[in-house]
């Protein structure tokens, strides 16, 4: 009999797993496939090239987690990028964005003046919002709408509770002053507005639009998308704040680095364990069936998936209440992204920055191909009608260029974000249309590094069909269920749900299907273990 039991090893399950064995209890984390970290795993795909499959960078991690289970010690360290962003022009002109504030005033005043001298006060805008929302995000949240009583029973003290995480989410936002205003637009509104408020270039506001659409079926035009501008400037691995990193060794020493951490406290670990069932008993959970039929019983089962595979999958369907069960199936799981990884002979020889010998400035950051505001509204508007965009918006890393280890001497790993790829298809199947797509992205490349097709040794190319089978991504959404407001904070997953238990005793859930939502920070899982071991081994 285990204390625990985790479906699924992602990185949220491993912090969650390590706070609950090194709180004493017995752990068990099982995994489908032959290696953890769900989406932040490292693959030797072909001899000598180490590639980051699904998440490639890092930044949101929260301190706590590095600090508590002493990462470094086990592996884990960050290689900063500066510069951290890069956008190539066909006419010749480039801009380079990071950390050096000298250099950004110099790049953007290429493009406009009035722009050199806003931008930092838009960073230090973005700033004082976060430092104010990041400890929210280490909480559970507040559940302050007046659902119905049939819905959920909360008890005094749950509701006294409640009460104070609203009252501290109201002072958060009361720190904002007169930025309140704008803040709440930052937090709901459209992107595209936001930046045309505080800048004029198309290069500039084409490139930070660019970072509001990943993972999403969104323009920056649409409410909702200048919420991931956020992101710019949260998080600090590494030690710097807003400074996005590559693991060095890939994104699956993060994750090797928390097995580790996790069974030095006594979790087990066990991969090629895939669960087939969560059982229960009484209307409680007590363990799972494994697709090799072994059951396992535990006092507690913890789901690192998401909600669909977690309550439409593993559970039989009059397992739950129909209100609960209905609110599951109005989850949007919306994705047009897509993830290709390329092995490559040379480094981009970019016409607008010229030289592709050794690693420079151009080659560090991520490389923002189609970023112009026009050109991603035009590939959106391809995808909304069920088509692969014409000229998809590419976001490109070469995380070979600050660790050579993940390449053979001379060649690197090129590893692409691509948008707008939508999971359902107007006419035929990924599986059919993948690779003439992925055509399509690496033309897009060359229009401004012509050497990059030629160079291309080996390919990956994971449609949003291969990111559900691969990596149990429901509808290929990186984040396990789209982040629109409706699906934030006390709303994720589902209303009165949002405190990481489930209406089935015992279960739970850790990923990032609940607050705050997806990255890789780790926040999930953290906030998942301070629920259960606050309810405690029953």
């Amino acid at each position: 009999m285990y204390d625990a039991v985790f479906v699924g090893a992602g990185h949220n399950a491993l912090v969650c797993a390590h706070d609950l064995a090194a709180a004493g209890w017995r752990v068990l984390v099982l995994e489908r496939r032959g290696v953890v970290g769900g989406c932040c795993v490292t693959e030797e795909l072909w001899p000598g090239y180490r590639v980051s499959s699904a998440a490639y960078v890092i930044s949101l991690l929260l301190p706590e987690i590095e600090r508590d289970m002493q990462l470094a010690k086990h592996g884990y360290e960050v290689l900063p990028r500066n510069p951290s962003s890069f956008t190539p022009l066909e006419d010749g002109r480039s801009l380079l964005l990071g950390p050096d504030r000298e250099l950004n005033r110099t790049e953007i005043a290429k493009f406009s003046q009035k722009d050199a001298e806003a931008y930092p006060r838009y960073e230090e805008f973005l700033t004082r919002v976060a430092e104010r929302l990041e400890p929210v995000l280490s909480l559970a949240p507040p559940d302050l709408l007046p659902l119905p009583a049939s819905w959920r029973k909360r008890s005094v003290g749950n509701k006294l509770q409640n009460a104070k995480r609203g009252w501290d989410l109201y002072r958060a936002f009361a720190d904002l002053g007169e930025e309140l205003p704008e803040a709440i637009e930052l937090l709901t509104g459209s992107a595209t507005s936001l930046l045309n408020r505080w800048f004029e270039s198309d290069e500039l506001k084409g490139t930070l639009a660019t970072d509001a659409i990943i993972g999403t079926f969104q323009p920056p035009s649409l409410p909702g998308t200048a919420y991931v501008l956020l992101h710019h400037v949260m998080g600090s691995s590494g030690g710097a704040r807003g400074v996005w990193g590559y693991v060095k060794g890939g994104m699956g020493r993060l994750s090797e680095a928390m097995a580790a951490a996790a069974t030095a406290r006594g979790a087990e670990i066990r991969t090629n364990a895939g669960v087939a069932a969560i059982l229960t008993t009484d209307g409680r959970a007590t363990g799972v069936r494994l697709e090799s039929g072994e059951e396992i019983a535990a006092r507690t089962v913890v789901s690192g998936v998401d909600a669909h595979v977690t309550f439409e999958r593993l559970l039989p369907s009059d397992t739950l209440p129909q209100p609960f069960q209905k609110a599951v199936q109005r989850i949007d799981y919306a994705s047009a992204s897509m993830k290709i990884n390329l092995a490559v002979s040379e480094l981009p020889d970019f016409t607008c920055l010229p030289g592709h010998n050794e690693p420079g400035p151009q080659h560090r950051g991520t490389i923002h191909v189609g970023s112009s505001p026009e050109y991603i509204e035009r590939a959106y508007d391809d995808a909304k009608y069920g088509r692969p965009s014409e000229h998809p918006v590419v976001e490109m890393t070469i995380p070979s260029s600050a660790d050579p280890s993940l390449a053979p001497p001379g060649h690197h790993i090129l590893s692409l974000f691509v948008q707008y790829a939508p999971y359902k298809l107007a006419a035929g199947t990924w599986d059919e249309r993948k690779e003439e797509f992925a055509d399509r992205c690496i033309a897009e490349i060359a229009r401004y590094a012509p050497n990059v097709p030629d160079s291309v040794l080996h390919r990956q190319v994971l449609s949003p069909a291969d990111l559900e089978r691969t990596f149990g991504l429901t509808g290929g959404n990186i984040f396990q269920g789209a982040m629109p407001l409706h699906q934030l904070f006390s709303m994720r997953p589902v209303p009165g749900w949002s405190d990481y238990r489930t209406p089935l005793s015992g279960l739970y859930l850790c990923g990032a299907a609940t607050h705050p939502g997806g990255g890789v920070m780790g926040a999930c899982g953290r906030n998942a273990s301070r629920e259960i071991l606050r309810d405690g081994k029953r």
